[in-house]
């Protein structure tokens, strides 16, 4: 038993956290483990994304403690599980943990867990917008920390005063504290799950600052260190913020991929209050493609999990023609706010405000428009970061515009457009085109107008903002003298169809509980497969999902993925559905992520008649893999339903 209980706790060393959690249950089911096993049981558990398993471990282990008389060991059980519940939106089970702690830690002066608690109080006094309180702690936090010892609770603290110090508005104070707690998580010197937490207070920070290329740079640092340490669960927070950035320099399938794939991950670790931010995220990317519908269901989806949904969704009832209702939408957001409040309040309303000014003016509300306009620009000289000052030289343009003077218009704009461009923000900066356009064209200058409305209709045609083509076509008339109307969005992509085979029997089997939690772990594993692959998930049928791929070998590749992750979780787990494949390449019409077209619809014959466990490719596929990895089978002629004539088809041999 001593050995295996070594090679578990090695395990964790090595941060082999699947190894260590099967090595730990082993024992445990012989003998019960000692409260410092269930502790690591609990840290295992966690980081293999089981963290309903975890809190049971550390509650073990709390217990394991008390009796024992240890009672440091049980204050740090108590910490550890306090975190979790605030993790898991459950305050008042995490406040009852650190009374908890506490009271343990009353007959034990000179612990370095005392920073804990002050921690925990600096940042929900920070929470709830009491500034000075929240410092207050935070310093004393750092200052116990530092005398005793605790590294965890002095560089979270410090990252808690770094966000403090931002609403003050020592901005500069506060981002020297930020990176200084993010430098320290990277060092590793930091437990990883502190570690992580510093990372995405960084990010966000940096983030709503609006400074772009700071979040960049901790986001992909961030990233390295967590596929270094196996961290799971965090890589989910992080994925919003590749989701976002990648949103915002226009790789649109790519930041909803990744804002998908963190809903499904965060939803596995129970980090809840985080999965209505990457619902946002997917969102903004519907919305910026034109699909309506799509954006209303994850707002609202949003929502649900307590994020505002703002200003998206007042965007999103503009676009609509809702324009009463966006009226009051982005004014209940901006209400939640305080023009003279905090430096998070001033960034807050930086975001909403462009949205005001859009929807001001679509109600023919100059003078609102105007305050907001205002108000945007004095935010934009308290941050003096680049996307900020864009947006309000954009919405002063349009302010302009609107008053009916273009010829004081058209220089604001043209400046903020080239501002958006030279941020690598290619949306915004086509938007403020179209209205730089619309001002040179109310000049007179009809030709400078069309070359930029052009120039704007090709970054919208590449990004796949299909409402904004239209919009660009309705300005153009249809007549434009160097480009007739824009031909439809053609694409060659290789598609793929998959599907659950004999679904509706193992529905009938499982029952619907342990059936939702399977396909739940299907679509975790095949969007992860899919995206690691490079491809892009176009839609997801239920059980079942259509991607596209720029190349038949990632298609196959992914393919062949797909099916040996099936195969490995049913030799160690016993069971795993059987998935059918089919791969296709062929040019389809492109509208925002969607593609439809005859190729289109090949594709999906060829995957319902693949076989089970089959990866089936057609002849195009073939054709683009040449001497590729995979041995093929002989081919074979299908007739397909919808397809008049036969199709020459055959299959990977994966295994």
């Amino acid at each position: 038993m001593t050995a295996t209980v070594e090679g578990a706790r090695d395990a964790v060393r090595r941060h082999s956290w699947a190894e260590a959690v099967g090595a730990f249950t082993a024992v445990d089911r012989d003998a019960a483990l000692a409260p410092d096993d269930l502790e690591l049981l609990g840290t295992a558990t966690w980081w293999a994304g089981q963290p309903v398993e975890a809190t049971d471990a550390l509650e073990r282990a709390f217990a394991g403690y008390s009796d024992a008389g240890r009672a440091e060991d049980a204050a740090r059980a108590a910490i550890t599980l306090a975190y979790l519940a605030f993790r898991r939106l459950e305050e008042s089970i995490g406040l009852g943990w650190v009374a908890r702690a506490e009271r343990l830690l009353e007959g034990l002066p000179d612990s370095p867990l005392h920073a804990w608690p002050l921690a925990f109080g600096a940042l929900g006094a920070l929470v709830a917008n009491h500034i000075e309180e929240g410092l207050a702690l935070a310093d004393r936090a750092i200052e116990v920390a530092r005398e005793r010892g605790n590294a965890d609770a002095l560089f979270m603290a410090m990252s808690f005063r770094g966000m403090g110090r931002l609403g003050t508005g020592n901005w500069q104070a506060g981002l020297r504290d930020i990176d200084e707690a993010a430098a320290a998580a990277t060092s590793g010197q930091l437990d990883i799950r502190y570690a992580s937490d510093i990372f995405c207070t960084t990010i966000a920070a940096c983030r709503s600052l609006g400074d772009l290329t700071r979040a960049g740079q901790w986001t992909n640092e961030g990233e390295r260190w967590m596929l270094r340490n196996q961290v799971g669960g965090y890589p989910g927070i992080c994925r919003i913020h590749r989701a976002e950035l990648k949103m915002l320099r226009g790789q649109w399938p790519e930041a909803e991929q990744e804002a998908r794939q963190a809903c499904d991950e965060l939803q596995r670790f129970g980090l809840l209050d985080s999965i209505g931010w990457a619902q946002y995220q997917i969102g903004e990317v519907r919305l910026r493609m034109g699909d309506l519908d799509a954006a209303a269901e994850a707002f609202d989806r949003a929502y649900e999990y307590g994020h505002d949904a703002q200003p998206g969704l007042a965007l999103l009832q503009l676009a609509r023609g809702e324009v009463a209702d966006a009226v009051r939408s982005i004014g209940r957001a901006l209400d939640a706010t305080s023009i003279a409040g905090s430096l998070a309040d001033r960034a807050r309303r930086g975001q909403l405000l462009p949205a005001q000014v859009d929807i001001a003016l679509a109600a023919g509300d100059l003078e609102a428009a105007g305050r907001a306009v205002d108000e945007l620009e004095s935010i934009a000289g308290d941050f003096d970061r680049p996307l900020f000052r864009a947006s309000a030289l954009t919405a002063r343009g349009e302010l302009l515009l609107d008053e009916d003077r273009p010829a004081d218009a058209s220089p604001v704009l043209g400046q903020s457009w080239r501002l958006w461009q030279s941020t690598n923000l290619p949306y915004e900066s086509a938007r403020a085109r179209v209205r730089y356009a619309q001002a040179l064209m109310a000049e007179g200058d009809v030709v400078a107008a069309r070359r930029d409305l052009g120039a704007a209709r090709a970054i919208f045609e590449r990004l796949g903002a299909v409402r904004d083509v239209r919009a660009v076509e309705a300005l153009l008339g249809g007549d434009e003298p160097t480009r007739g109307p824009a031909a439809p969005l053609r694409a060659t992509r290789t598609f793929m169809f998959t599907d659950i085979v004999t679904s509706t029997d193992l529905v009938g089997v499982l029952g619907d509980e342990a059936w939702g939690e399977l396909l739940r772990w299907h679509d975790r594993e095949l969007r992860s497969a899919i995206g690691r692959h490079g491809g892009v998930e176009v839609s997801h049928t239920g059980d079942g999902f259509f991607a596209a791929f720029e190349r038949p070998s990632d298609a196959a590749e992914a393919a062949v993925d797909i099916q040996r992750r099936l195969v490995q979780h049913r030799r160690e787990h016993g069971f795993a559905p059987q998935v059918r494949v089919g791969l296709h390449t062929a040019e389809a019409t492109r509208d925002g992520t969607n593609y439809r077209g005859r190729g289109v619809h090949l594709a999906a014959r060829v995957g319902a008649a693949a076989d089970r466990e089959e990866i089936l490719i057609s002849s195009t596929v073939v054709e683009g893999l040449g001497a590729g990895p995979f041995a093929l089978s002989e081919p074979r002629t299908l007739s397909l339903k919808g397809i008049h004539e036969p199709v020459e088809v055959r299959s990977i041999d994966w295994r």
